[in-house]
Protein backbone atom coordinates (compact mmCIF):
# COMPACT_ATOMS: atom_id res chain seq x y z
CA UNK A 1 0.00 0.00 0.00
CA UNK A 2 0.89 3.78 -1.03
CA UNK A 3 0.65 5.92 1.82
CA UNK A 4 0.12 9.21 -0.68
CA UNK A 5 -2.64 9.57 -0.76
CA UNK A 6 -4.29 9.96 -4.57
CA UNK A 7 -3.93 14.29 -4.43
CA UNK A 8 -5.24 13.76 -0.94
CA UNK A 9 -9.11 14.18 -2.62
CA UNK A 10 -11.87 13.31 -0.70
CA UNK A 11 -14.41 11.74 -2.64
CA UNK A 12 -18.33 11.88 -1.73
CA UNK A 13 -20.98 9.23 -3.18
CA UNK A 14 -24.50 7.94 -1.95
CA UNK A 15 -24.51 4.01 -1.75
CA UNK A 16 -26.42 3.70 -4.37
CA UNK A 17 -23.79 5.12 -6.71
CA UNK A 18 -20.86 3.50 -5.50
CA UNK A 19 -19.56 0.87 -7.64
CA UNK A 20 -19.17 -2.62 -5.61
CA UNK A 21 -15.45 -2.44 -5.88
CA UNK A 22 -15.23 1.07 -4.35
CA UNK A 23 -17.48 0.04 -1.67
CA UNK A 24 -15.77 -2.97 -0.97
CA UNK A 25 -12.75 -1.03 -0.52
CA UNK A 26 -14.63 1.18 2.15
CA UNK A 27 -15.73 -2.08 3.73
CA UNK A 28 -12.47 -3.64 3.76
CA UNK A 29 -11.00 -0.50 5.81
CA UNK A 30 -13.37 -0.53 8.05
CA UNK A 31 -13.04 -4.06 9.32
CA UNK A 32 -9.62 -4.11 9.38
CA UNK A 33 -9.54 -0.61 11.69
CA UNK A 34 -12.92 -1.67 13.80
CA UNK A 35 -12.92 -5.59 14.09
CA UNK A 36 -9.49 -6.62 13.35
CA UNK A 37 -7.21 -3.83 14.93
CA UNK A 38 -9.45 -2.73 18.15
CA UNK A 39 -10.14 -6.37 18.05
CA UNK A 40 -14.13 -6.28 18.54
CA UNK A 41 -16.62 -8.43 17.03
CA UNK A 42 -19.32 -6.46 16.34
CA UNK A 43 -21.96 -6.45 13.68
CA UNK A 44 -20.26 -3.53 11.34
CA UNK A 45 -22.77 -4.54 8.72
CA UNK A 46 -25.52 -2.38 10.36
CA UNK A 47 -27.65 -2.25 7.37
CA UNK A 48 -27.69 1.89 7.79
CA UNK A 49 -25.33 1.61 4.73
CA UNK A 50 -28.17 0.68 2.50
CA UNK A 51 -30.68 3.94 3.32
CA UNK A 52 -30.89 6.14 0.40
CA UNK A 53 -29.46 9.16 2.01
CA UNK A 54 -26.54 7.16 3.06
CA UNK A 55 -22.96 9.30 2.13
CA UNK A 56 -19.77 7.66 2.25
CA UNK A 57 -16.71 10.00 2.19
CA UNK A 58 -12.74 8.70 1.36
CA UNK A 59 -9.32 9.32 0.43
CA UNK A 60 -7.60 7.33 -2.07
CA UNK A 61 -3.94 5.74 -2.09
CA UNK A 62 -1.95 6.46 -5.26
CA UNK A 63 -2.75 2.53 -5.67
CA UNK A 64 -5.81 2.25 -4.90
CA UNK A 65 -6.38 1.66 -1.26
CA UNK A 66 -8.80 3.40 0.78
CA UNK A 67 -6.65 5.40 3.14
CA UNK A 68 -9.48 7.02 4.97
CA UNK A 69 -13.02 6.76 5.22
CA UNK A 70 -16.30 8.65 6.73
CA UNK A 71 -20.00 7.57 6.75
CA UNK A 72 -22.54 10.05 6.93
CA UNK A 73 -26.41 9.35 7.88
CA UNK A 74 -29.28 10.93 7.99
CA UNK A 75 -32.18 10.36 10.92
CA UNK A 76 -35.73 10.71 10.16
CA UNK A 77 -35.79 14.03 12.54
CA UNK A 78 -32.96 15.90 10.17
CA UNK A 79 -30.26 15.66 12.38
CA UNK A 80 -26.82 13.90 10.79
CA UNK A 81 -24.90 11.11 11.89
CA UNK A 82 -20.96 11.37 11.72
CA UNK A 83 -19.88 7.43 12.21
CA UNK A 84 -17.23 5.22 11.28
CA UNK A 85 -14.45 7.52 10.88
CA UNK A 86 -11.45 5.14 10.20
CA UNK A 87 -7.90 5.83 9.24
CA UNK A 88 -5.40 3.08 7.87
CA UNK A 89 -2.94 2.46 10.89
CA UNK A 90 0.10 3.32 8.72
CA UNK A 91 -1.78 6.50 7.21
CA UNK A 92 -2.51 8.05 10.43
CA UNK A 93 -1.36 11.60 11.27
CA UNK A 94 -1.10 12.79 7.91
CA UNK A 95 -4.16 14.69 8.05
CA UNK A 96 -6.86 12.67 6.73
CA UNK A 97 -9.32 12.02 9.52
CA UNK A 98 -9.54 15.68 9.49
CA UNK A 99 -10.14 16.49 5.92
CA UNK A 100 -12.72 14.12 6.03
CA UNK A 101 -14.87 15.52 8.80
CA UNK A 102 -14.36 19.26 6.81
CA UNK A 103 -15.95 17.68 3.92
CA UNK A 104 -18.81 16.08 5.95
CA UNK A 105 -19.18 19.27 8.04
CA UNK A 106 -18.93 21.01 4.40
CA UNK A 107 -21.92 19.03 3.18
CA UNK A 108 -24.23 19.29 6.10
CA UNK A 109 -23.86 22.93 7.13
CA UNK A 110 -25.00 24.05 10.18
CA UNK A 111 -27.90 21.16 10.39
CA UNK A 112 -27.44 19.72 14.09
CA UNK A 113 -24.99 16.44 13.96
CA UNK A 114 -24.44 14.06 16.10
CA UNK A 115 -21.56 10.70 16.50
CA UNK A 116 -20.26 8.07 19.17
CA UNK A 117 -16.76 9.41 19.55
CA UNK A 118 -14.04 6.81 21.58
CA UNK A 119 -12.97 8.52 24.52
CA UNK A 120 -9.30 9.53 22.89
CA UNK A 121 -10.78 11.23 20.32
CA UNK A 122 -12.73 13.71 22.17
CA UNK A 123 -10.22 16.56 21.58
CA UNK A 124 -10.36 16.04 17.98
CA UNK A 125 -14.30 16.09 17.41
CA UNK A 126 -14.58 19.01 19.98
CA UNK A 127 -12.08 21.08 17.09
CA UNK A 128 -15.21 20.58 14.75
CA UNK A 129 -17.89 22.01 17.44
CA UNK A 130 -18.53 19.01 19.09
CA UNK A 131 -19.40 18.59 22.73
CA UNK A 132 -20.30 15.74 24.63
CA UNK A 133 -24.03 14.86 25.23
CA UNK A 134 -23.99 12.55 27.74
CA UNK A 135 -21.97 10.12 30.20
CA UNK A 136 -19.22 7.65 29.27
CA UNK A 137 -19.96 4.38 28.23
CA UNK A 138 -18.77 0.94 26.65
CA UNK A 139 -19.16 0.06 23.55
CA UNK A 140 -17.83 -3.13 22.71
CA UNK A 141 -15.82 -2.62 25.37
CA UNK A 142 -14.17 0.59 24.08
CA UNK A 143 -14.73 3.45 26.21
CA UNK A 144 -17.00 6.14 23.94
CA UNK A 145 -19.35 9.36 24.74
CA UNK A 146 -21.97 10.99 22.82
CA UNK A 147 -21.49 14.09 20.86
CA UNK A 148 -23.40 16.67 19.16
CA UNK A 149 -23.00 20.12 17.13
CA UNK A 150 -26.05 21.87 17.67
CA UNK A 151 -27.23 24.29 14.62
CA UNK A 152 -25.55 27.62 14.21
CA UNK A 153 -21.87 26.04 15.65
CA UNK A 154 -19.53 28.53 14.73
CA UNK A 155 -17.55 25.68 12.87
Amino acid sequence: MTLQPLATAVHRAYTADLDAEDFYRMLRLRVDVFVVEQQCAYPELDGRDLETTTRHFWIDSADGYVLGYLRLLEDPDGTFRIGRVATAKDARGLGLGRKLMRAALAEIQRAPATLSAQTYALEFYRGFGFEPSGEEYLEDGIPHVDMHRYPGSPR
